[in-house]
């Protein structure tokens, strides 16, 4: 008979599920053979159908009518989680639009199993909001509440870097004091754990555990910023009033470069402050390129650009973000060293909390032996610069980027529940 339990990675960019088979850690088929969903959530009004991970921003790309609603995990310890949204006629929680998500990830675990699957663990950033304990309570207490509604009866949680850390555990041949870098789409969080071949079959693995921090920054961090500085400035950011008295209110080109927020600005409220904001504009014809994004519902498509050239810079020295409106249609280019310039505040706060571990581990930083690195953003080179320079003696692994959480999170799963 299967395990019937699992462990689920709710991410802010992708998400995964990880199983134990055959006495082995392994990742559910989520879309296809992919074993990675992206957290992404469609509500389509042509057929009135729900569809999720890359269907659901397939369909919002080619246009057809309806809602999509991604980077959903930052809702979580918000105002924006109390708050309901409008789905054509209907009026939807946020933390209901989570359970939905949650729920097609259930579907698919009990679909491995071959039937239903009561116990889970879910995977957790060490702070969903920063130094307030009460928000992070809260958040994670939303997370089981959408989870509970879901059927899962047994819940139990999991730090993401700790469960990085039992999935990297499973590959050493001998004792290792290891920095954990997860750095996702919401989050960077970084533990100090001690692993070995004899520690893996140990159920209690407290004392191994020498430290753990997170800050809330991640790759949709990365994206906001960029569009911030690279692309909203094409749409009237940061651009003067005719009266040469003020820049224009910065708050929609902020709610247009920011995933959660985005449906915020396709309201009539919004586009009627907007046609005002063009009244008052001395470039008037920057804003019109505004209201036709918003008008053709454009903002989740032009974040995806910015994240793809964010991602192409990794390799590349340049990337571009093209966009090809009727009444918008303009070509922003960013450099590496822009990338690295816009974001370098944000890498130094990651930079600082890796600091900030090691100390609290009471070790020196040339006690760490090995760096294991996972998560989308720590493909950003100088994310991955600043952090190895903390620990030029490690070896460096880098382990399943998007998977090694949720890997993790089956591991822990059986030492509670099998």
């Amino acid at each position: 008979m299967q395990s019937a339990f699992g462990g689920i990675d709710f991410g802010t960019s992708n998400s995964t599920v990880g199983v134990i088979r055959d006495g082995r850690a392994r990742l559910v088929a989520l879309e296809g053979e992919q074993p990675t969903l992206p957290s992404a959530v469609f509500f389509n009004f042509e057929d009135g159908y729900t569809y999720f991970g890359r269907r659901a921003i397939s369909d919002y790309t080619d246009s057809i009518e309806g809602r999509l609603m991604r980077s959903l995990k930052s809702v979580l310890g918000s105002t924006l989680a109390n708050e309901k949204t409008r789905i054509k006629a209907r009026q939807i929680g946020f933390i209901d639009i989570i359970g939905l998500f949650i729920d097609h990830l259930k579907k698919r675990l009990e679909e491995d199993a071959g039937g239903p699957v009561e116990s889970v663990v879910l995977g957790r950033p060490v702070q969903f909001v920063d130094d307030d304990m009460a928000a992070d309570a809260k958040a994670q207490g939303e997370l089981e509440k959408a989870a509970r509604a879901q059927g899962f009866k047994h819940i139990a949680f999991q730090f993401e870097p700790i469960a990085a850390a039992l999935d990297y555990e499973q590959k050493v041949a001998r004792e290792e004091l290891a920095l954990i870098v997860d750095m996702g789409g919401g989050t960077s969080d970084f533990s100090i754990v001690r692993v070995s071949p004899e520690r893996v079959r140990s159920t209690d693995r407290k004392a191994d555990i020498l430290a753990n921090r997170g800050v809330h920054i991640g790759g949709t961090d990365f994206d906001r910023l960029l569009s911030i500085a690279h692309v909203m400035p094409e749409l009237g950011y940061l651009t003067r009033t005719k009266d040469h008295k003020r820049n224009l209110p910065a708050a929609y080109f902020i709610d247009l470069a920011t995933w959660q927020r985005i449906n915020l600005v396709y309201t009539a409220k919004a586009m009627n402050d907007l046609r005002q904001i063009r009244y008052e504009a001395e470039r008037a014809d920057l804003v019109d390129r505004f209201i036709d994004v918003v008008g053709h519902r454009y903002g989740h498509a032009m974040a995806g650009l910015v994240e793809r050239a964010k991602i192409a810079l990794t390799d590349q020295p340049s990337a571009e973000v093209k966009v090809s409106l009727p009444g918008a249609r303009f070509v922003a280019e960013i450099t590496r060293a822009g990338l690295e310039d816009t974001i370098s505040g944000d890498i130094e706060r990651v930079a600082a909390t890796v600091r900030q571990t090691i100390a609290d581990a009471g070790v020196a930083a040339s006690a760490i032996t090995a760096v294991f690195l996972t998560g989308g953003s720590t493909a950003i080179p100088l994310a991955k610069r600043q952090i190895l320079s903390l620990v030029p003696q490690a070896s460096v692994i880098e382990g399943d980027m998007f998977g090694s959480v949720g890997l993790g999170l089956a591991l822990d799963a059986q030492r509670k529940y099998a």
